[in-house]
């Protein structure tokens, strides 16, 4: 199969350089991108509501006559309203167009036209402001309405669209081969594109749509499993002993369940011979830590290093010295790679990495540079995983012959888009926490009662405890946001002026925040006024409170992260959260932080409320961004599209067949997005 031919979107009508530029904004550059930009939502023009049953303040599609043509009313200079009436068998209703001559000047008397927008009625008076508007013999339909950027409405790319099919159509070919098609029972990719962007009913729409989402997750696990069997091939190094037991009878703390048989689950893997590929979930402060240092102390009795990759300075810093405390005492040494280790500690370290005597590096992306060598790397882990690209972790993987890998993660992934993104990866959950670890406290408040909440931070310090107040923007300016360093000004000058306040933010430098949160660490600092930076990776077990200003700014999973930052010791600790906020969803969003304390049935109302878009805040997973897939709605389609790239890679491992030539060119285009360096 050749190459498949691609045409500018420039080749279409009305497209010229600027439009093409915004084009260019959506990702659009072809006119087969262009076919790709599915609707977002659709506006149902095929059910026509007579106007006497029309529904006050509801959108509806209303066909009627135009009995005068638009009469144009000046307002004021810059602002002209046209209006006309329109009549539906007895009952009529006034049309308002503001500003819109273009519009306005297609309006015939006599003519009928489709109305669609929300109809007001006040008694007998009906009223339609700002309806779309189209004439009747184009005929009731179901249209779309796209994602858009500035310059660019849906109803341009709609045009565009229907211009594409005509000079494009055929050139779809059908990546799916015709037996798969047939036994999934979906329908061919002419047929589903054409009916995702112009439906003639729902039932096509949904016919299509099954099409669609089957193949984009089918290309995404086939993408993701074969990015996976490059680390799995081959002969890892077998596990011979074990020393988890011992290394457990040395802790200061009886290991949980869960951090027993979490560990015995890598064990196991790592006695087969075959790499280790699995996923350590844990709640904030279930314990991961503990596991990882069980691990690497079995890995360094059976002569291999280990290498633990972090995503930031911070939390890097704060695993070695948690694991440098639990694993020299057991004779294991570790030594810390990241940005700010001085020339000289770095040779040294380089040094003895590759003689060996070094058992376990801890580091952050430092630790992927070609001058850091291991003489025997046998188990890689990397913490808070979702923030590192496939192709990271397996850079760090390959510096050892067949590595094991551990990714840990402290954010819950609900299991529906645990199963999207990591597909066959085995999974351990860590589902109970430490003894004496109590739930922290939390109340949802609005701004009047801060100087509340604030007394009540007041009285945990006189006690002698340290406290966070957490804001979402660095310096003031988007409206009545609290901005992180005019609030630490604020309270320096104010109500808590006789504490030390420190401040962290994104924009420090990392030798700043790490002064700063080191200060805290010790207790020289009191009061914390931060902005996320500490959603991950602070441990300061004498932390018993926290105020989040601003709380409707953060996602669910984001706000029981930050919350994680507090109940680290035996105390009871508590997390406030302040927000004026007044729509739903916000007000659902506190009501479920105020409710709830586990993270995984937190993980799973975040996904319902902002959908796996969103999930991650910023894209710093590595995962490829859906187009049209809805892990809230599609499982039934997912766990057909896992049945599938489990089969066809079972028979064709590579996709080598000419039968799966068009899937392999789909999953290599996919994973280009993100930086992925080929399959191969």
């Amino acid at each position: 199969m050749e190459k498949k031919e691609t045409r500018s979107i420039r080749t279409l009508k009305g497209v010229g350089e600027q439009r093409a530029a915004k084009y260019a904004k959506l990702g659009i550059e072809t006119v087969e991108d262009l076919l790709h930009h599915y609707p977002r939502s659709y506006e149902d023009w095929s059910v026509l509501t007579p106007l006497a049953e029309a529904v006050s303040d509801t959108v509806c599609c209303i066909q009627a006559e135009a009995l005068s043509a638009p009469a144009a009313h000046y307002i004021r200079k810059g602002m002209t309203l046209y209006q006309f009436v329109a009549v539906d068998g007895a009952a009529k209703m006034k049309v308002t167009i503001f500003n819109n001559r273009f519009a306005a000047d297609r309006i015939r008397a006599g003519h009928n036209y489709l109305f669609y927008g929300k109809v007001t009625v006040r008694g007998r008076t009906r009223e339609m402001s700002s309806p779309e508007i189209q004439p009747a013999e184009m005929g009731a339909s179901i249209r779309p309405v796209y994602p858009q950027t500035e310059g660019l409405s849906s109803r341009m790319i709609e045009t565009a669209v229907r211009q594409a099919f005509s000079v494009w159509e055929d050139g779809l070919s059908d990546p799916l081969p015709e037996a798969l098609r047939q036994e999934y029972a979906l329908c061919h990719l002419r047929y589903a594109i054409r009916n995702v962007h112009f439906p003639k009913s729902h039932e096509t729409l949904a016919v299509a749509r099954r099409r669609l989402v089957f193949e984009e997750l089918l290309v995404l696990q086939l993408g993701m499993a074969m990015l996976r069997s490059r680390g799995r091939n081959g002969q890892a190094p077998k596990l011979n002993v074990d020393k988890s037991k011992e290394f457990f009878s040395m802790l200061p703390f009886a290991p949980t369940d869960a951090q027993r048989r979490a560990v015995s689950e890598a064990v196991e893997d790592m006695r087969t011979g075959i790499p280790m590929s699995r996923l350590l979930q844990g709640d904030v402060g279930s314990g991961k830590t503990a596991v990882a240092a069980a691990l690497c102390h079995t890995a360094a009795a059976n002569g291999w290093q280990s290498a633990l990759m972090a995503p930031t300075g911070i939390l890097a810093e704060q695993h070695y010295q948690s694991l440098r405390e639990l694993l020299e005492p057991a004779g294991v040494r570790v030594a810390l790679l990241t940005g700010s280790t001085t020339a000289a500690q770095k040779r040294d370290i380089l040094e003895q990495l590759k003689e060996g005597t070094i058992q376990l590096a801890v580091g952050t992306h430092a630790l992927l540079q070609e001058s850091v060598v291991f003489q025997n790397l046998g188990l890689v882990i990397t913490d808070e995983q979702h923030r590192f690209g496939v192709e990271q972790r397996a850079a760090l993987a390959s510096k050892g012959q067949n590595t094991h890998v551990y990714v840990m993660s402290a954010t819950p992934i609900p299991r529906t888009l645990a199963l999207m993104i990591y597909g066959d990866l085995d999974i351990s959950v860590l589902d109970e926490p430490p003894p004496g670890r109590k739930p922290v406290a939390t109340y949802a408040i609005d701004s009047k009662k801060r100087m509340r909440a604030l007394g009540f931070v007041k009285k945990h310090l006189d006690e002698g405890y340290q406290a966070y107040i957490v804001c979402p923007l660095v310096e003031e300016g988007e409206g009545d946001l609290k901005a992180a360093q005019q609030y630490a000004r604020s309270l320096e000058q104010g109500p808590l002026r006789d504490y030390q306040i420190g401040l962290v933010h994104g924009r420090m430098k990392p030798s700043e925040k790490d002064k700063v949160m080191a200060d805290f660490s010790s207790g020289k600092v009191q009061l914390l006024v931060s902005t996320t930076v500490i959603e991950v990776g602070v441990n300061v077990p004498n932390a018993v409170i926290m105020v989040v200003e601003n709380a409707e700014r953060f996602g669910l999973s984001q706000l029981h992260q930050l919350r994680g930052r507090v109940g680290r010791g035996n105390v009871q600790s508590h997390c406030i959260l302040i927000s004026d906020a007044q729509n739903e969803q916000a007000k659902r969003r506190m009501w479920i932080m105020s409710h709830l304390s586990d993270g995984f049935q937190i993980a799973e109302e975040d996904l319902k409320l902002r959908g796996p878009g969103d999930f991650f805040g910023q894209r710093q997973h590595g995962l490829p961004a859906l187009k049209i897939a809805d892990m809230a709605s599609d499982m039934a389609v997912l766990r057909e599209a896992q049945e599938a790239a489990h089969a066809i890679l079972k028979d064709d491992p590579n996709l080598e067949a000419s039968q799966y030539e068009g899937l392999r060119r789909e999953v290599e285009g996919l994973f280009a997005q993100v930086g992925e360096q080929g399959l191969n």
